[in-house]
């Protein structure tokens, strides 16, 4: 699950990572009031106006500015609210944006120049382990520091067996060039970044850039934060923070009906029970000649609710030309889920896309039974490919 950058800058305090400071703001007016406030407790004169997706880039589309003045907020509060922010992350569409980040300048003068860097923390599934990522080259796209400037990016690995050591914190402070209270600073940040991210079950935690200030503190200016759906059961705190403003609108009544689903761009829906199969599925499917419109995991309990539930998810989507239902019933009778198919049909009228049907398991002879009984147009098979070559001849 996403949040937004200034729910994640309230998991990374409430773990003593130093943050920069913000209010979040729904209206130009309360931008303006945010900004007396920051100015009253921190005594900044400048803030960074901040639009609050889901994506990054956001300064790259004009989602970031600066203000100098109480005017200068309300004017650049007020356009970026409601305005759909387009950057390289969130497809040609863009995003509604719907509140603002009004945050504290960080940026002030001072002896030394500020200094920015790079900083995640996720998981190695490869070597099973947690690896903090880290880099000189903090404000700009990792992904071209990694192309252009390899050298310059950092990994350090922590065994899950022992955590994150002292001397892991001391040379990722050494490594980004840093001494003194800088230094210091940067292993007690460093720390506290990590135990943030396992308490909080996230999958990932980017903070880009970490700042060194002008007077050597150390503190998070941005934070993108997703926390893991499997763990948020631990964290009810958490799971309130979800933004279904920011989600697709299928995504979301899907999950209401503990259906896993993932909208793609293809023209063959696809209902399936269980991960592994569904990912076959989808590749057969493009063998056809097709392109899946979906990824839909009705689960291990594929009853006759839920599989209607599931038609009217898929065909919801205009782009959707046929369906193939493809159930493996181990646990799920496919009896049970035929019958689902055809009063599914039935309940939702007029279909106008033919339905490739394929069970196999517990019950499977009885399912084809029904499927070619219901005088419905629905077409029935045993084998995978059987099913491929149907998906193929309804496209055609």
């Amino acid at each position: 699950m996403n949040i937004h950058e200034y729910q994640g800058k309230q998991i990374l305090s409430s773990f003593g990572v130093a943050t920069q400071r913000g209010i979040v703001a729904d209206t130009a007016e309360q931008a303006v009031e945010a900004a007396k406030k920051l100015n009253a407790d921190t005594g900044t004169n400048w803030w960074v106006i901040k639009a609050q997706i889901h994506a990054g880039g956001r300064g790259k589309g004009g989602g970031v500015k600066l203000a100098k003045s109480l005017d200068d907020v309300k004017e650049i509060a007020g356009k970026i609210i409601g305005m759909q922010l387009i950057t390289p992350q969130t497809g040609a569409k863009g995003k509604k944006v719907n509140k603002v980040l009004i945050a504290e300048d960080v940026y002030y003068p001072g002896e030394s120049k500020p200094k920015e860097f790079y900083m995640s923390v996720l998981l190695n599934r490869q070597a099973g382990k947690n690896v903090i990522i880290y880099s000189t080259e903090g404000g700009m796209d990792i992904e071209a520091v990694a192309e252009h400037t390899p050298h310059l990016i950092y990994k350090e690995e922590i065994d899950p067996k022992v955590g994150l050591q002292d001397f892991q914190c001391r040379k990722i402070a050494f490594n980004l060039g840093l001494s003194g209270k800088a230094f210091k600073e940067m292993t007690k940040f460093v720390a506290s970044l990590y135990k943030a991210y396992e308490s909080s079950d996230s999958s990932l935690f980017e903070i880009n850039p970490v700042l060194k200030t002008s007077d050597d503190k150390i503190i998070a200016v941005d934070a993108k934060v997703s926390l893991d759906g499997n763990g948020l059961f631990r964290h009810p705190d958490y799971e309130a923070m979800r933004d279904i403003t920011e989600e697709d609108p299928t995504e979301v009544e899907a999950s209401k009906h503990s259906l896993n689903y993932v909208k793609l761009d293809g023209n063959v829906g696809c209902m399936v029970n269980g991960a592994g199969l569904a990912m076959a599925t989808m590749d057969i499917i493009k063998l056809s000649g097709g392109e899946p419109a979906n990824f839909l995991d009705v689960g291990g309990t594929a009853d006759a609710a839920r599989v209607e539930q599931a038609f009217r998810i898929i065909m919801r989507d205009p782009n959707v030309k046929a369906i193939l239902v493809n159930i493996f019933g181990g646990i799920v009778r496919c009896d049970r889920v035929a019958q689902g198919v055809v009063d599914a049909y039935k309940n939702l009228g007029q279909v106008n896309v033919p339905i490739i049907v394929r069970l196999q398991g517990t019950n499977a002879e009885q399912a084809k039974k029904i499927i070619d009984e219901s005088g419905l147009k629905v077409y029935s098979a045993i084998a995978l490919q059987e099913a491929a070559d149907l998906v193929n001849k309804v496209l055609s």
